[in-house]
């Protein structure tokens, strides 16, 4: 492979990352790259590692194996620290600080604070600047929590399931300011969500994890481009003939209609109807079926890692 792969500062890489509770590893030799100025979705079935990575990027965790970095430095840096704003589930905010107070500590701590930015994000919402953290209600205040978040201007957008408590029409307008921030500053988002449709239009890059690695990892369409959904009559129980030497990431029948999604090693023959997946069709088949063979395309590979196209390995 050419060092023209890993041309460019990546804004997030993750080397043989592991992390380990009590109750066992929820990351373990997790490994990936994310190219600086992508929007990427970070998707996972419940426990999969998914807040335990976003916390590592954030420094609120340390890892119990491997490494991360943000834009080649150590999350917890003054410069990683600088760059990078994190957006937690939970997102604490002071109770007894009025909407007001709580974007003058944004400023005060952030010295490229973009006091209108946040502003504008408020006022959209109709959010008194004179209430009280702790009166408000939870779209209100994730509404602004995100304002703090876009307030400091990162280079590094880092949301672990930011929307989950926003009706429809603030999550669409919330991820309209979302696209518009990385368009205009050129921001790396990586998001964590379980609403599959709300990354259909936004995100052009893609990570998967399930039981604590990484499954699925790289740029949207190049994922899509490489996976065949085939559809036709069912034949028997099993994978039909002609479809044995392909690489199978998940297979379903319903009635007698047999549909399947794969790798193709090559031509896909016999009488079937083949389409290329959208996002959540790959997305899903990929969750349902935790065994099916990785693929880390060359985009969202560290230094040493191999990838897989079909079931060969080849090396970095």
């Amino acid at each position: 492979m050419s060092d023209g792969m890993y041309a460019g500062e990546p804004a997030l890489e993750a080397y043989g990352l592991g992390m380990r509770y009590r109750r066992g590893w929820a990351l373990r030799d997790c490994s990936f790259r994310l190219p600086a100025g992508r929007i990427c979705g970070l998707v996972g079935p419940n426990g999969a590692g998914k807040t335990t990575l976003l916390n590592i990027a954030a420094h609120v965790l340390e890892p119990t194996n491997g490494s991360i970095s943000l834009f080649g430095e150590t999350p917890g840096s003054a410069e990683s620290g600088r760059r990078t704003a994190f957006l937690a589930q939970e997102k604490p905010l002071f109770r007894r600080f009025t909407v007001a107070e709580t974007l003058r500590l944004g400023r005060e701590l952030n010295p490229g604070w973009d006091q209108r930015a946040a502003v504008d994000i408020i006022r959209a919402g109709n959010v008194p600047f004179e209430a009280k953290i702790g009166t408000l209600s939870g779209g209100q205040r994730t509404r602004v929590a995100i304002a703090l978040a876009f307030g400091k201007r990162p280079d590094l957008l880092l949301l672990d399931e930011p929307m989950s408590d926003l009706d429809p029409v603030v999550r669409h307008e919330i991820m309209g300011i979302l696209l518009a921030e990385a368009a205009e500053h050129g921001t790396t988002v990586l998001m964590s969500t379980h609403v599959l449709a709300e990354l259909e239009n936004v995100c052009d890059y893609l990570v998967v994890v399930s039981g604590g690695g990484v499954r699925l990892a790289g740029d949207e369409d190049e994922l899509r481009s490489v996976h065949t959904l085939v559809t036709g009559a069912r034949e028997g129980d099993g994978l039909p003939a002609a479809l044995g030497h392909h690489t199978l990431v998940e297979s379903r029948i319903s009635g007698r209609q047999f549909t399947a999604l794969v790798r193709p090693e090559g031509p896909i023959t016999g009488a079937w109807e083949t389409d290329t997946p959208n996002m959540e069709e790959l997305l899903l088949a990929y969750l349902r079926s935790p065994d099916a063979p990785p693929l880390i395309t060359p985009t969202a590979q560290v230094q040493g890692q191999g990838y897989a196209f079909g079931t060969g390995t080849v090396a970095a």
